[in-house]
């Protein structure tokens, strides 16, 4: 994949940051954010190669934007070839879409024993779908890449610096581990260069 142009993304973040503007309830959030970020990842032709890469031994979340008051974030996760995550929550809003490969997505719930349990079927999600997650609708789940030989991207946005969210995985043992997942990069995708797109339209 060629990357053409950061504008989608651009676009993405400032209409998601105007939806909050107007301080929605998390129904309306996860109903028009979808909607939003069912348009980015409907086309895959903006996301740089720096945070598409995989690790061999772990899946990669990348941080490509966070609110400048942390209201919301959006990252790439990246998963090797049958990479998966293990049964965590994430204790804000969230939305994943799929942008290239594919996903399962398992929720779970906690027993009366306090182990999590497998609740519902897998939900798998080809590119271009969108899965929303949170306390209220939904919270504990695990998730790996759909296929064992190729790579596969998720673009998720969470109701906060997700990276710097005290969260809890959940082990087959029972109990609850916290953790905190902070991300894979330290440099973000510059948004806000807009000089090549000004210049083409000096030029035309």
């Amino acid at each position: 994949m060629t990357t053409t142009s950061l504008t989608p993304l651009r676009e993405f973040v400032g209409a998601f940051g105007r939806l909050l503007d107007g301080a929605p309830d998390e129904p309306r959030i996860l109903s028009e954010g979808g909607a939003l970020l069912r348009t980015l990842v409907s086309r895959d032709d903006w996301l740089p190669e720096a945070f598409a890469q995989p690790d061999p031994t772990r899946y990669q979340q990348f941080l490509l934007h966070a609110d400048s008051t942390e209201r919301f974030s959006v990252v790439s996760f990246v998963w090797g070839p049958g990479q998966a995550t293990p049964v965590h929550d994430h204790t804000v809003w969230g939305l994943i879409g799929m942008l290239r490969g594919a996903e399962y997505s398992q929720g779970y719930a906690l027993g009366a024993d306090g182990l999590a349990q497998p609740h519902g079927e897998a939900v798998r999600l080809d590119p271009g779908q969108v899965e929303a997650v949170s306390p209220t609708v939904g919270d504990l789940h695990r998730v790996h890449n759909a296929h064992a030989d190729r790579v596969s991207i998720s673009i998720h946005v969470y109701g906060a610096n997700i990276g710097a969210v005290r969260r809890h995985t959940y082990p087959a043992e029972g109990g609850r581990k916290p953790f905190v997942s902070g991300y894979s990069n330290t440099l973000l995708p510059n948004l806000w260069d807009r000089s090549a797109e000004l210049r083409a339209s000096t030029d035309a």
